[in-house]
């Protein structure tokens, strides 16, 4: 459990500093409505990642069909928190839908750019 929480911390900070950034230079940039769209994506996205996480432990010691259900309804309910902001995003015009989707893979985004920065050096180095 302590592993999950210690991923958990890392790349949800990692997401938030992410949109931090992103939604301020867009906002400094006059996009303002594409900033904020950025931002409540990420905000959605970490919510989403920490539930994940936090849902992890229900399925051990139950059944496969109990299992089965737990993880469905655990899906279900992330889908629908990540359903909020695109509505908001849909329906106000203070946030840019097309924003808040890319957002809402903040957290997705930080994970393979993570991963692709460390594969560079062993790019590099079969070249070499």
């Amino acid at each position: 459990m302590e592993a999950i929480r210690h991923t958990q911390k890392k790349y949800a900070s990692r997401a938030m500093v992410a949109g931090i950034c992103v939604a301020l230079i867009l906002i400094l940039a006059g996009y303002r409505t594409l900033g904020k769209g950025v931002m409540l994506g990420a905000v959605f996205s970490v919510i989403n990642f920490v539930l994940i996480g936090a849902t992890l432990p229900f399925n051990a010691g139950r059944s496969r069909k109990q299992a089965t259900a737990v993880s469905f309804g655990s899906i279900i309910f992330r889908y629908a928190i990540l359903a909020f902001p695109l509505v908001i995003a849909a329906r106000g015009k203070s946030f840019d839908f097309a924003a808040t989707a890319v957002g809402i893979f903040m957290v997705q985004i930080v994970i393979l750019s993570e991963h692709a920065w460390k594969m560079i050096p062993l790019i590099v180095h079969k070249r070499s």
